[in-house]
């Protein structure tokens, strides 16, 4: 009898070791993959990495970046929908994956229901640059240049579909302008193109315009935030500038992991993920690249990738967007 209590003790045990509750409060045991959708060296990159760091400091475990760049960032969330939901594959989002059912026919996942949400963690406001060549110094006189072109004009984006692209028609829409749209794999290139005046304005993250801007090799317009940003403080908000009020936007950023996970292991990453916000020095490098550092609950992120991918849908749908 005193063998079979043993056995049955023991057995007791390993199941209580096993079950989600014990897992979660042992996490983690190993690294945690970021997938991070797009290329390194990118505004998302860079964010991530800096999140990271200080993210696994909080955990008391490693956290490693992966690289899963491709068609629009799909294919990093596509890997991470499909994913173990155990909490050591998460996905640093973009504002691409609220956009992705309104641009893609089969974008091969879900928002809302391939993910659970963690957090928000920054956005960053968009520039609307022009070529240095370009006579306007002003909103008005690029509006009065753009009409005088007679549909001459060509602007550039990362990509069809895009949130560059989609500012654009936006503003074209806002305004009544008319111009074409000139898509590129990638913003590294498209930045190259309007420095050598084949395309003529487009916008851009402020932490990819800044330098070009204080360069001289782009002259900026307007930044889509409501107000004016520190580290553009004399280029006007896009209502000041325009009197538009339907552009305040930014290329927006959070942690998902794929639907499924144990509730208690999101719980941990979002109380390592606040922390990890809260912390001074992560928040002045992140304010310095040009990031507005955001946080909050997964309800909030849940309900703002909601509105987001409601809010494009009808951008995609009157200007005709449509990727492969």
């Amino acid at each position: 009898m005193q063998i079979v209590r043993r056995v049955l003790l023991a057995w007791l045990v390993a199941l209580a070791a096993g079950s989600p509750l014990a897992r979660a409060q042992s996490y983690p045991t190993k690294p945690i993959r970021m997938i991070v959708a797009f290329a390194a060296g990118g505004s998302a990159d860079i964010n991530a990495r800096i999140i990271a760091q200080q993210l696994a400091a909080e955990l008391g475990g490693s956290v490693v970046i992966e690289n899963r760049g491709g068609a629009g960032g799909n294919l990093g969330a596509v890997e991470v929908a499909r994913a173990q939901p155990d909490g050591y594959t998460v996905f640093y989002a973009t504002s691409a994956v609220a956009l992705a059912p309104a641009v893609y026919v089969k974008p091969g996942f879900r928002p809302d229901a391939d993910f659970a949400p963690v957090s928000l963690t920054a956005t960053i406001p968009l520039v609307l640059v022009v070529n240095s060549a370009v006579p306007a110094k002003t909103a008005s006189e690029f509006v009065d240049w753009v009409k005088a072109q007679g549909g001459k004009v060509n602007y550039g984006s990362s990509g069809r579909g895009a949130l560059l692209h989609l500012a654009g028609e936006l503003f074209l829409k806002e305004t009544g302008l008319s111009a074409t749209h000139v898509p590129y794999r990638g913003s590294a290139p498209a930045i190259t193109d309007l420095l050598s005046g084949s395309t003529q304005f487009m916008f851009l993250p402020i932490n990819e315009a800044r330098t070009h801007v204080e360069g001289g090799g782009m002259r900026a317009l307007a930044v889509t935030h409501e107000q004016r940003l520190p580290q553009l403080p004399h280029v006007p908000t896009m209502k000041e500038a325009f009197g538009l009020t339907t552009m305040n936007m930014g290329a927006w950023q959070g942690l998902l992991v794929p639907a499924g996970t144990p509730a208690a292991i999101t719980t941990i990453l979002g109380g390592a993920l606040e922390k990890t916000l809260r912390n001074e020095a992560l928040r002045a490098r992140l304010t310095e690249g040009g990031s507005i550092v955001l946080g909050g609950t997964a309800k909030e992120y849940a309900d703002y990738m909601r509105s987001e991918g409601e809010r494009w849908a009808k951008i995609v749908q009157a200007a005709g967007i449509a990727a492969e």
